[in-house]
């Protein structure tokens, strides 16, 4: 069933990879430049590379991340870098009073705000469920609420921007695979969400563009360190997902899917045969690895 994998899903996201590949990207470096953007979990992975790329773009940036000596070291960074401007606020997400201390440094710092870029995560494991509620209630908090919060605190300075919201989240909050049934669940919630708000947005004509990232398995220390015992596949490189996902969110992109043709061949499976996706994506993994 491995190699079936290997061969059946690559196929059916031929066609779409070659869609995407072929579409017109008119994408420039200098539409960042000067821009204010907020990067959530920036101490970091991917949240880290997107940084540094916004700071060669010569944009202004305030970066969140729950430890303050790491983020110290990113904006050191993204300043030697060439960003505009770069400040930081250290805490953790699922503080009631985090997202709204965000907004106002952004709006007395800034005097506005064109960008946010939503993609910090809180600790899940990747095991079988244990039935720990209180868990999946906390990483609701961090991993969603907090996501609503921090863009409902943003989006009367979007409005008068015109800006931008950008969520990363998963092709687990589109495909429950095993294991990840609290993390999955936050991810899917993310999906229902900022999808019913981006068309509350059109209805009302607010030029506020939303882009839903769905990411497949990144090299960030934290995914590898969680899965490559059980997930034999070779995942992609975080500094060209950071990159992608700032493309995206700058040509106002409803969709992000990276690796395109990873994740698009899972969505057309999904929507094709979706047990059969199942079964191929159970028979891959390392079952014996699982911990309990």
């Amino acid at each position: 069933m491995g190699l079936l994998l290997k061969i059946f899903i690559p196929l059916l996201g031929a066609a779409l990879a070659f869609y995407l590949c072929s579409a017109p990207e008119n994408f420039s470096e200098e539409m960042l430049q000067g821009k204010r953007v907020i990067v959530t979990g920036a101490s970091s992975g991917i949240g880290e590379q997107m940084a540094y790329h916004l700071a060669r773009m010569e944009a202004h940036l305030l970066l969140t991340a729950r430890t303050e000596a790491k983020l110290q070291k990113v904006v050191e960074r993204c300043l030697e870098l060439g960003a505009a401007s770069a400040r930081y606020i250290s805490g953790s997400m699922d503080s009631p009073s985090l997202p709204q201390e965000v907004l106002r440094e952004a709006e007395n710092t800034w005097g506005g705000l064109d960008m946010l870029i939503l993609n910090h995560i809180g600790q899940s494991g990747f095991t079988f469920f244990s039935g720990d509620v209180g868990h999946v209630r906390k990483l609701m908090e961090t991993n969603f609420v907090s996501y609503v919060a921090l863009a409902t605190a943003a989006l009367p300075l979007l409005k008068e921007s015109e800006g931008s919201i950008v969520v990363v989240s998963s092709i687990a909050g589109r495909i429950a695979g095993p294991f990840t049934a609290p993390y999955s669940a936050t991810k899917f919630a993310l999906d229902g969400f900022f999808s019913s708000l981006r068309q509350e947005l059109i209805i009302d004509k607010v030029n506020v563009s939303i882009t839903l990232c769905i990411l497949g398995y990144i090299n960030t220390e934290s995914a590898v360190r969680a899965v490559s015992h059980v997930i034999p596949d070779t995942p992609a490189p975080k500094e060209e997902c950071a990159l992608e996902i700032i493309r995206a969110g700058a040509l106002r992109r409803r969709e992000l899917h990276y690796p395109a043709r990873a994740v698009g061949s899972m969505l057309l499976a999904r929507s094709i045969a979706p047990e059969l996706l199942d079964s191929l994506v159970r028979s891959s993994y390392r079952l014996e690895n699982v911990r309990r």
